[in-house]
């Protein structure tokens, strides 16, 4: 009998993106947690650093997802958590670091991205169906 090799199924792109989502979220919170122990403007570098890590394993879990799931709007929730999260914690940090703003009401939008990417993560729940 022939040692049979498993298959490989290829990975989704979802996946990766979702994993290297987690992974620099994770990391850039880790990071910003740390700096926020030794600067003046900690609780600015603390709040970012918690969004960071908390949505960490959000990316993570929605790779997953679309691994064994079909959910369509999956790639857009991962793109307006990022880009919120990007917005909302990059004017956090550059207040904290460099006394200004990234641009007017750049942490109010990417809180509003963040909140609308979970109220699209509740919907996709009705638009789940098996691969």
């Amino acid at each position: 009998m022939p040692h049979m090799q498993p298959q490989s199924t290829p990975t989704a792109p979802l996946l990766r993106t979702g994993m290297a989502m987690a992974g620099v979220s994770g990391a850039a919170g880790v990071v910003s947690l740390a700096l926020s122990a030794h600067a003046s403007a900690s609780s600015l570098i603390e709040t970012a650093a918690h969004m960071l890590l908390f949505h960490a394993p959000v990316f993570l879990g929605i790779g997953l997802l679309a691994q064994l799931r079909r959910v369509p709007l999956l790639p857009v929730v991962l793109i307006f958590l990022a880009a919120g999260l990007s917005l909302f914690c990059g004017d956090l940090l550059m207040r904290a670091f460099l006394e200004r703003r990234l641009f007017a009401m750049s942490a109010p939008i990417g809180g509003m991205m963040v909140i609308l990417g979970w109220l699209m993560l509740a919907l996709c729940a009705l638009r789940v169906r098996p691969k």
